[in-house]
């Protein structure tokens, strides 16, 4: 997020207050910001059922409903977890001054109200709900990693587990204003780090916790490139609002993180589908939806920072270095099953460490290296860094103890079965 965004959100957290017309400093609704700020929630809730479709057409038919469930009712899960606990964690003043997390002024949503804060211009709870989108989608991203083998009550637990004691926090520190990243210089518009480094990561870590599948002779194939493709498609018209709605509101710099966006998603479309020509002599269908993503991903910390050459940089390197990315786990044999750590692991990181490259005043406020700030790099690095750590021990705690309480893993007979039968008795094709 931009200095601007992120004033925004401190004056938020420390002046909202329900039942009045206008903050203390007489600032008022902005009806235009305000309608493109619901716009923006929507576009983003969409990329959720998006999300879906892109991972249930890449698994193998008998388990297509239960990959789709996991993004669909994940929804519904952090919604809930979000307004009893999880927005107060990432955003409410943080009461022990260690920068780690928010206190409780805004659990089950007290304080959250229809006013708009000091200097902004839209309801508080319509950023508090903008953000919950952001909280929800983040979990929904690892469960391609554990995809046709995870028990749904394991899932269960350790989406609701994960978003209050890994999403949220990470939140804190870089998006609220007393965050130590958030104090470090740390810039992140959209989620580089706090959404897709933490979720990549995080997904390593489960698929080598939860092992490989089983294969018993089954084709290891998406099942419905078509729906993998329409799945990609929404993210894609999603991600308008997830990277230009991180303006909070309706300006210049919504306008350049609109098209950076689309300029990111399409180099890195035709850099994935040219290094897979290149290795396998065929076009892919799928490997063009996955590209496309995978140029998402990375420009979404450096959408308010850079201008269009800058995104196709970003865009280009991304295509080929995440379709490199799924060709290491191939050699490791990690069972990642939708490549998670690939795409939104390797290109969060990626993006996050470019964004300290080209971020320019000719965008934003915020220099970095071609604009003579070096040392934004560096910053970058270590908020990569921190991101990654944190990820990646809460949530190999985690799942043992998920995996302790309830087992992480289907039984083998159920697993070659197919989840859908097994799990939810039902069957997505007849």
């Amino acid at each position: 997020m931009n200095r601007r965004t992120r004033a925004l959100i401190a004056a938020l957290a420390l002046a909202a207050v329900p039942g009045t017309a206008a903050a203390a400093d007489g600032s008022a609704i902005n009806s235009g910001d305000t309608a493109w700020m619901l716009v923006a929630t929507a576009l983003v809730m969409l990329m959720l059922p998006g999300l879906a479709l892109f991972y249930g057409g890449l698994v193998r038919r008998k388990n297509v409903l239960s990959t789709i469930m996991h993004s669909f009712f994940g929804l519904a899960l952090v919604s809930v977890v979000w307004v009893l606990i999880g927005f107060s964690i990432a955003f409410a003043p943080d009461a022990t001054g260690t920068g780690l997390f928010g206190g409780l002024t805004y659990l089950g949503f007290m304080n959250v109200g229809m006013t708009p804060a000091q200097g902004s211009t839209i309801p508080f709870i319509l950023f508090a709900a903008f953000q919950l989108m952001f909280a929800a989608i983040t979990p929904a991203l690892i469960t391609g990693a554990f995809a046709e083998r995870k028990r749904f009550a394991s899932f269960v637990i350790f989406t609701v587990l994960w978003s209050v004691l890994v999403y949220s926090p990470i939140a804190h520190w870089v998006w609220a204003s007393d965050g130590w990243l958030y104090k470090l210089g740390a810039l992140d518009f959209a989620g580089g780090t706090v959404v897709h480094a933490s979720s990549g990561l995080s997904a390593l870590i489960v698929a080598l916790l939860i092992g490989r599948r089983v294969v018993n002779g089954d084709r290891m194939e998406p099942h419905d490139i078509p729906m993998t493709v329409l799945g990609a498609g929404l993210l894609w018209f999603g991600w308008f609002g997830f990277n230009a709605g991180s303006a909070l509101s309706a300006g210049g710099l919504a306008a350049n993180a609109l098209l950076v966006t689309n300029t990111a998603a399409a180099a890195a479309t035709i850099t994935w589908v040219l290094a897979a020509y290149l290795h396998k002599g065929k076009v892919s269908v799928a490997g063009a939806a996955c590209g496309a993503v995978a140029g998402l991903v990375a420009i979404t910390p450096a959408s308010g920072f850079v201008t269009a050459g800058g995104s196709l940089l970003i865009g280009f390197v991304a295509g080929g270095l995440c379709y490199s990315a799924t060709l290491l786990r191939e050699r490791i044999k990690v069972d990642d099953a939708l490549d998670v750590f690939a795409v939104h692991g390797v290109g969060g990181v990626f993006g996050a460490l470019a964004t300290g490259v080209l971020a320019t005043t000719a965008i934003n406020v915020f220099p970095g290296l071609i604009d003579g700030k070096p040392e934004q790099v560096g910053t970058q690095l270590i908020a990569v860094a921190a991101t990654v750590a944190y990820a990646v021990v809460a949530t190999f705690v985690i799942v043992k103890v998920v995996d302790g309480l309830l087992g992480i893993r289907v039984p083998e007979r159920d697993e070659e079965l197919g989840l859908d039968l097994a799990t939810h008795g039902e069957v997505a094709y007849t």
